[in-house]
């Protein structure tokens, strides 16, 4: 079973999932252009970008669902990913969009919180 806290970093790591899927494949498609508040002539001059961050994000959540399946072993691993989640989560917020705080930086801040206290 699941403790709250890998049940967190569980479902931060299907949000990365979900943000790859965006920007790698839906960038484009109304979905994405509603999600990322593009236009369609926006959206198609940075597909390419798009797709690279969706990658990077893929990544992420690779390396959270790596750290879970390690068990007790992935104590660092989750802690790293989650941290690299939670700087560009701050970044995003002050460069890109505020909802980027409550989206991705507050829940890695609170999954590495729960790692912390060992939840």
């Amino acid at each position: 079973m699941l403790s709250i806290n890998e049940g967190l970093i569980f479902l931060i790591a299907l949000l990365h999932i979900y943000i790859l899927v965006l920007e790698m494949f839906l960038w484009e498609k109304p979905i994405g252009l509603r999600a990322f508040r593009n236009t369609p002539e926006k959206a198609a001059t940075t597909r390419v970008l798009a797709a690279n961050q969706g990658l990077y994000n893929g990544f992420l959540a690779a390396g959270l669902f790596w750290g879970l399946w390690s068990g007790d072993n992935g104590l660092d691993v989750k802690l790293f990913f989650l941290i690299c989640i939670a700087i560009a989560g701050i970044f995003g917020t002050l460069t890109a969009a505020k909802k980027i705080l409550y989206i991705q930086t507050l829940p890695a801040l609170l999954a590495i919180l729960l790692l912390w206290l060992d939840v």
